[in-house]
C-alpha cells in the first residue's frame, strides 16, 4: 500500500463529494434532499477563493481518505486574539483502510493549512468514531458550543 497525500484539485470533486455524502450516511444523517450541487457550488467557490482547502490520500490512483478545512472569521475572542476560525470537515477514510494512519496524517495536514491561514482555533463536530481520533490530537471537548437551526 504505497500512499500518496496531496491536495484536492477540482477534477476530483466529484469523488469527494460522493465521499462526504458516505461520510454524511455513517454518521446517520438523515438524508431527505440532493447535496450533490450545493456541495459541488460550496466547494467549487471556497477552493478558489482560499476559504477551503482539502488533502486527500490516493492509493493507486483512488481517493481512500479525505479531510477538508474551512476559514471563517468572526470578531476576536480571548480563546482566539485572531478570530480566524478552522472548521474542520469531510474527515473519512474508505472502510478497507481505516486504522493505519491515513485519517492522522491528513488531520496534521489540514491543521497546518490552518495554522499557515492564522487560525487561532480549529472546531470540529466529532462522530463518535472521531472523538478518539481528535482527542489523541489533543483537540478537547468545549461544552458551551449550541446550535440554534433556522
Amino acid at each position: 500500500m504505497g500512499i500518496e497525500y496531496r491536495k484536492l484539485s477540482k477534477k476530483e470533486l466529484d469523488v469527494f463529494i460522493e465521499m462526504r455524502i458516505n461520510q454524511l450516511r455513517e454518521e446517520g444523517a438523515k438524508e431527505d434532499i440532493d447535496l450533490k450541487l450545493a456541495l459541488m457550488d460550496y466547494y467549487t467557490h471556497h477552493m478558489e477563493d482560499g476559504t477551503f482547502v482539502s488533502w486527500i490520500a490516493v492509493d493507486d490512483g483512488r481517493i481512500v481518505g479525505t479531510s477538508g478545512m474551512s476559514f471563517v472569521e468572526k470578531p476576536p475572542y480571548f480563546g482566539c486574539p485572531s478570530g480566524r476560525i478552522g472548521l474542520l470537515s469531510s474527515m473519512f477514510t474508505n472502510p478497507n483502510y481505516r486504522r493505519v494512519g491515513i485519517a492522522k496524517e491528513l488531520l496534521h495536514r489540514v491543521v497546518d493549512e490552518a495554522r499557515n491561514y492564522g487560525c487561532g482555533t480549529i472546531q470540529i463536530t466529532a462522530s463518535d468514531m472521531g472523538v478518539k481520533l481528535y482527542t489523541a490530537c489533543g483537540f478537547v471537548h468545549n461544552g458551551n458550543f449550541m446550535q440554534y437551526k433556522i
